[in-house]
């Protein structure tokens, strides 16, 4: 608890630039991730079924946690455990708002930047067209959530991802590291929660898609399966919701049940 304090505190004094620079690789890390788990559960519900194909999506993704964490880079969804320093007022309220603002956006970039250049590699089509059909699916289900439902989702995403980095932080080697991210990263994605910044690929990857309109007609994927996939539904459908659920479970769900346990009586007696 007092070295996810001290890590909070340091965060919020890092440099605007530096910070944005590491947000901006988070994000296409955690894109990179993304990428990996399109690709590995392309066609797989018909050979694995649904269970089995969503873990292997999970094992793939934890990719870019792995990245972030042992890399070195800015998440805005593990950056809510900074909430530990505020509360111990090691960090302001407007530290911690830059640092959620900074990282988000530089996320949002890196998560675009990367959205792009995998456009225009056309990856997509490989598998025959497979993969951006899998991209697709995926784009179109998360428009599809309820605000309520998207935000719920959201909070059990990030109470995963923050417990992934808290348990880094008794991580001792590399693998210790890994081994800590890989299982609450898995179970996150298998189990169907809601990751703003992931969405920040996953998404613009879809509607990317969607504008290929061969691709599209090719592969018997109808134009009005996707009418609900827009930028707009992506921004207040998504986005927004998610990242709500996304600071509910990581800032009051870990940070501040860990703080009441751990740092709150310290901070009382100080």
């Amino acid at each position: 608890a007092r070295k996810a304090e001290r890590v909070g505190a340091a965060k919020a004094t890092t440099g605007t630039v530096a910070l944005f620079a590491l947000a901006l690789l988070a994000g296409a890390f955690i894109a990179l991730g993304a990428v990996f788990a399109t690709t590995v559960t392309a066609g797989g519900s018909e050979v694995l079924g649904f269970g089995l194909n969503r873990l292997l999506g999970g094992l793939a993704f934890s990719l870019g946690l792995i990245l972030v964490v042992v890399a070195g880079a800015e998440l805005f969804t593990g950056n809510n455990l900074v909430v530990m320093a505020w509360a111990s007022r090691r960090v302001t309220t407007l530290g911690l708002l830059r640092n959620w603002a900074v990282v988000f956006i530089g996320n949002f970039v890196g998560a675009l930047a990367t959205v792009a250049l995998m456009f225009v590699s056309e990856q997509y089509l490989f598998g025959d067209g497979v993969v951006g059909v899998q991209a697709l699916e995926i784009a179109d289900a998360k428009v599809g959530y309820g605000f309520g439902q998207a935000v719920a989702l959201g909070a059990f995403c990030n109470a995963l991802v923050c417990l992934a980095v808290w348990l880094t932080d008794s991580a001792r080697t590399t693998t210790d590291k890994i081994l800590s991210v890989i299982p609450p990263i898995a179970a996150f994605v298998a189990s169907g929660f809601e990751h703003s910044i992931a969405n920040m690929y996953f998404i613009p990857m879809g509607l990317l898609i969607k504008t290929d309109k061969a691709f599209v007609a090719s592969n018997a994927v109808a134009p009005s399966d996707l009418s609900d996939l827009t930028w707009t539904a992506f921004f207040a459908d998504n986005l927004l919701p998610v990242t709500i659920g996304n600071i509910i479970g990581g800032s009051v769900m870990v940070a501040a049940v860990y703080w009441v346990i751990y740092l709150r009586k310290t901070r009382s007696t100080a």
